[in-house]
């Protein structure tokens, strides 16, 4: 019994001797204490106390997960080992975005923080270095991409592209004339240091509009004192090129900061399995830099970016009339298959779009910060038609856009209070070259816009936070456009706007369109945190988005894709209503995240095949703008599990179904069912080893309208009627991904990453639903690709 008793007290002694304590303050980017931080680490929660420590004890010996968070301030993520009393104090910096925004981004394990604020991190964009900021987008559930081709890719979330997803580079929004399917962002994704796809009420700041969600782009930038720099060069087999992008970044606390990025992009035509797609190939030139002047009450900055792109257009989509449409889809071949060149011909697309941003922030008091910030764009696109005249280099439309925005914000943060203000102004011009020698599809216009908002968040404890939202904006458009009578009667514009009217030009009229538009947004959601790692998000937002230019004035032969296409002046603007929540649950291996939405649109705006038009250079597909009421319903599902120290999985789900209210049919160009799924092996200790498989499947799209049209086409020298299917969707396909990666010290703090990676793995022969060329030819086929990433 003695024995026993002294065998219990010895294990006794044992047990609470292993206790340890885990203790810290948490500062903010000034060095002052931050009260009520939430600090989660394992399964225990605590925050710090009016001095900004915390203390956590009994704990074991082992490898902990810590998460430190603090509304309007970025989460802390980490992995502590404790084998004894252990400190650990930090400082947090204010987030670009709030918190509580409903944020799908690329799921990585230490991102999982309980805020949501998952994103798609700098290492991943890396892989994505020689394509577009779709193809990166893509890597996030609920994110599809719109093609025109090979190299033009638009991102669609929940079923929703181009204005209605803006996108937000370094604070400023985009304007790119992106009313094309085929106008892709004009962006380099090099210049990315992260990407977020958010919704909620932190939208507002940026617009009312934003019926899918917005697209944050986080700039490269240090907020500690150091210089580094970065080179990625890439080369691929399938378009036989590559590129390479270099960066090098200044950071600092206070004082000056500065960044510069360069790329180069080289390819020739891209090949599908077994032919090649003729005049695929591409060049882009870009350049960007920021300069920063930070000081304890105040900073200054200012940047300058230049996107520069030449692409051609797959040579076979140039149709010549409904009947070379017909064939396309009937001999599912290319009508044009030549050899392989690196020549970029008419169809073409050039593109240049300048960005110049200058920013003024003052920290008014120790709890709010007024900022000011001004930005000019200049975009210009040229689309360069096959012409009869092969002498004639002008291109078919030649489009300047100039943008001017200002904007001014104010935060108040004190307690559990958070109040966002801000005004904005911006102006318009845009100017069709008029020696083109053919009527432009999209008339010159002058737009300004006027935009109030302000977002109020509520913590109610360390476990409940409330944001709501709310937006009025003012938008004004002014157009001159010339309309051949014929077209002005068959739209039976005469009674509704004769007004606009200003001058007789024999078959033409001048009229000067003017359209008002007033315009109302709001959201409100929360964000519940239960225990044992569940976190609930929850939100219910209005958006409203005005018709564009395009959708309102289009009149013509679209060029670039050899397609008629006809706008309404009738149409009114979109109003969506949006549900959507999240939910995620941790365990200690395994993360899942589910975001079921349901978004309703009164007068929705879509693009619609109403049949054939001749003209003089054949006949073509007529495509008109057209309004229903619309409803999508959906779910994306993500998944990450740490199998062991060395190998981990993550799948990716999203479903959504578009219905038309009005004819009770489905919408077009909704994404079908499509599933990812990754094995990843990794291991530090065989320099930083990374081996992963990923399979991508995409079911064919079920839930599509019926739009064939009968015409008569060409047999033997005779017409014959036929029915032109261009509804149809292709056929489910799968395919597989390889990549591995291995990464070498050179010289000291600097470091060599190799990594080789393989595309289509099976060189799968598919068509994708979303490829607006689908009609023409395959996609992709396999791809090789080199990448060397040199970190100094």
């Amino acid at each position: 019994m003695q024995r026993l008793l002294l065998c219990v007290l010895l294990l006794s002694h044992f047990i609470v001797s292993a206790q340890y304590s885990l203790k810290g303050t948490i500062t903010n980017e000034n060095n002052v204490p931050i009260k009520d931080v939430h600090i989660h680490l394992g399964n225990k929660i605590t925050t710090t106390n009016s001095e900004g420590n915390y203390y956590i004890e009994n704990l074991t010996e082992g490898n902990y997960k810590l998460y430190i968070s603090y509304i309007g301030y970025e989460s802390i993520s980490e992995t502590i080992l404790i084998t004894k009393n252990t400190e650990f104090s930090i400082q947090l910096f204010p987030s670009v975005t709030n918190l509580e925004s409903v944020v799908i981004s690329k799921r990585i394990m230490k991102n999982s923080t309980i805020d949501n604020e998952q994103k798609i991190n700098s290492e991943t964009i890396e892989n994505y270095s020689s394509v577009t900021l779709g193809d990166a987008l893509k890597e996030i559930s609920g994110v599809s991409t719109l093609k025109s081709g090979t190299t033009i890719v638009k991102p669609v979330v929940n079923g929703l592209h181009s204005f209605r997803v803006p996108i937000i580079s370094d604070n400023v929004r985009l304007e790119d004339q992106q009313w094309g399917v085929e106008h892709a962002p004009n962006f380099d994704v090099n210049a990315a240091n992260s990407l977020t796809v958010l919704k909620g009420a932190s939208t507002l700041q940026y617009g009312g509009d934003a019926i899918g969600g917005i697209v944050v782009i986080e700039p490269i930038s240090l907020k500690k004192d150091t210089l580094i720099g970065k080179t990625i060069i890439t080369g691929s087999s399938n378009g036989r090129g590559g590129s390479i992008s270099s960066s090098l970044t200044k950071g600092t606390r206070k004082g000056w900061a500065w960044n510069i990025v360069g790329t180069a992009k080289y390819f020739g035509d891209r090949e599908a399995p077994y032919y090649v797609l003729s005049n695929t190939g591409n060049r882009e030139q870009n350049f960007s830099g920021n300069l920063r002047y930070v000081r304890d009450n105040y900073t200054i900055s200012g940047s300058y970016s230049f996107y520069n792109v030449q692409m051609g257009i797959l040579k076979a989509s140039h149709i010549g009339n409904v009947t070379d449409l017909y064939n396309a889809i009937t001999n599912q071949e290319p009508y044009v298959i030549e050899t392989f060149s690196y020549n970029i011909n008419r169809p073409k697309q050039e593109v240049q779009h300048h960005l110049v941003k200058l920013n003024y922030e003052q920290r008014l008091s120790e709890f709010s910060k007024i900022d000011f910030q001004y930005a000019f764009q200049f975009n210009n696109r040229k689309e360069f038609d096959i012409r009869r005249d092969s002498e004639d280099e002008r291109p078919a439309l030649d489009l300047d856009l100039i943008s001017n925005n200002f904007q001014t914000n104010h935060k108040f943060s004190k307690n559990n209070w958070k109040l966002t203000n801000g005004i904005s102004f911006g102006y318009q011009d845009n100017s069709a070259n008029p020696n083109t020698g053919i009527r432009p599809l999209i008339p010159n216009f002058d737009k300004i816009d006027f935009g109030v908002y302000s977002i109020i968040n509520y913590r109610v404890d360390n476990s409940f936070k409330i944001e709501g939202g709310i937006r009025y904006d003012f938008s004004r458009i002014e157009a001159s456009k010339y309309y051949l009578k014929s077209r002005w009667n068959e739209r039976g514009y005469d009674d509704d706007f004769s007004h606009f009217i200003v001058e007789d030009f024999g078959t033409q009229w001048l009229t000067k369109p003017t359209f008002d538009y007033h315009n109302f947004a709001g959201s409100i959601g929360f964000n519940k945190q239960f225990h044992h790692e569940i976190n609930w998000l929850f939100s219910v937002g209005l958006a409203t988005r005005n018709p564009n230019v395009s959708e309102l004035f289009s009149d013509g032969l679209h060029h670039a894709i050899g397609q008629i296409e006809l706008g309404d002046l009738r149409l009114q603007q979109e109003k969506a209503i949006k549900i959507n929540s999240t939910i995620r649950k941790e365990w200690k291996k395994v993360t899942l995240e589910a975001n079921p939405f349901v978004n309703r649109i009164a007068d929705f705006i879509y693009l619609q095949p109403t049949g054939f038009e001749t003209t003089i250079r054949g006949a073509f597909p007529v495509w008109e703008y057209n309004q229903t009421d619309a409803l999508l319903t959906g779910i994306d599902i993500s998944g990450i599990w740490a199998i062991n120290n060395h190998f981990s999985y993550n799948g990716n789900f999203a479903y959504l179904i578009g219905r038309d209210l009005k004819s009770n049919d489905y919408l077009i160009d909704m994404p079908p069912f499509n599933t990812t799924h990754g094995i990843q092996y990794k291991n530090d200790n065989w320099n930083n080893l990374k081996i992963e498989l990923k399979s991508e499947t995409v079911l064919r799209q079920t839930n599509y309208p019926n739009f064939n049209f009968e015409t008569n086409i060409l047999v033997n020298g005779n017409l014959t009627p036929a029915i032109v299917d261009i509804s149809t969707p292709p056929n489910t396909y799968s395919l597989l991904h390889f990549q591995i990666e291995c990464q070498f010290s050179v010289f000291k703090n600097k470091t060599l990453t190799t990594a080789f990676s393989i595309q289509n793995l099976l060189n799968t022969n598919y068509r994708d639903y979303l490829n607006r060329q689908r009609f023409y030819a395959n996609e992709l086929g396999r791809n090789f690709q080199i990448q060397l990433k040199f970190n100094y």
